[in-house]
């Protein structure tokens, strides 16, 4: 029988079939996806195709993964040349972000978007904590909405704690299959709570000593939302490593880029130092910085290709 898979221990999962039943599984054998080379071959969000192992304890053998129509990964934090697959048919993918108290890097933005970007996922950036903010947060968090939202990104601020902004990104879940993510502290397990009440998540304080937070998922696990819809559950992470984009690929991924990629003069142009470049064209026509001090979108996001570029091995992935 199918079944979809909500929580992954490594070992076992726990899985609903098309009834609504909860059931333990686990793997009958190795499960291989054909070039998918990945530290968990079975994710969350997968359709699962079971067999009962053990109706008196509601067991089952997983025997083999349905298609997915889209997966997310990020880079295996044990081994830079395998992947980890965050999660499994997804519609969209939520980043919840702050400015303070971790502070969430532009870069860490970037690459999450990336990854976003090449396995064709909408993404919304929502900041958390905005109940923290002076004027200074607020001017930050302005100047990166006018960045995201001028190439197509939807932004939105909230206040877990404030109960502020809440509602709003609950409307954008509605009857959809999101993922949520960030790194540790943010609020994930917090704005999990005001969705599901009845869902009990244990929250930490961020660490004071390295403003870096306390992990508070282990595993990735799939919520029902009471007005329809599912969310995923993700651990913090601290970095996005991207796997399996090439150099060449990469600024098709970066969607102010893509519009101009053929007005270039070498197809293969990096965007570093060919002559007739239209996107350092464009950061030129477009000036490294504005009269009010803010920086253009094509000139910040440059900066973000550019140390992506550099993180991608020359030769490829092996």
């Amino acid at each position: 029988m199918k079944a979809l898979v909500y929580r992954s221990t490594g070992s076992w999962y726990d899985v609903y079939d098309q009834s609504g039943k909860k059931w333990k599984a686990r793997t009958k054998g190795v499960q291989r996806i054909d070039g998918i080379t990945s530290t968990n071959p079975i994710a969350v969000g997968d359709w699962v195709q079971t067999e009962i192992e053990n109706d008196a304890e509601d067991t089952l053998m997983i025997t083999g993964i349905l298609d997915r129509h889209n997966y997310i990964v990020r880079q295996s934090p044990h081994n830079k040349n395998l992947h980890h697959i965050v999660a499994s048919n997804i519609d969209q993918s939520i980043l919840i972000a702050t400015l303070k108290d971790p502070r969430t890097s532009n870069g860490f933005i970037d690459r999450f978007l990336v990854s976003a970007e090449a396995y064709h996922i909408p993404a919304i950036i929502v900041f958390n904590k905005t109940d923290s903010w002076r004027k200074k947060e607020l001017e930050h968090f302005e100047t990166w909405k006018d960045i995201y939202q001028s190439i197509g990104y939807k932004v939105a601020k909230m206040s877990v704690a404030k109960k502020e902004g809440v509602e709003e990104l609950r409307e954008m879940l509605n009857s959809k299959i999101s993922l949520l993510s960030g790194h540790s502290g943010v609020g994930k397990s917090s704005l999990l709570n005001a969705l599901l009440p009845t869902v009990l998540q244990n929250t930490k304080e961020v660490s004071g000593w390295s403003g870096k937070g306390m992990h508070t998922t282990t595993f990735a696990e799939m919520f029902d939302l009471p007005e329809g819809g599912k969310i995923i559950d993700t651990p913090g992470v601290r970095e996005f490593g991207l796997v399996h984009i090439e150099r060449e690929e990469l600024s098709h991924y970066f969607p102010e880029m893509r519009d101009l990629l053929n007005d270039c003069q070498f197809n293969d142009c990096m965007h570093t130092e060919e002559p007739g470049c239209a996107i350092k064209a464009a950061i030129v026509s477009q000036g490294s910085h504005f009269a009010d001090g803010s920086v253009p979108v094509f000139a910040e996001r440059y900066i973000s290709y550019v140390n992506l570029l550099e993180s991608i091995p020359e030769k490829g992935w092996n």
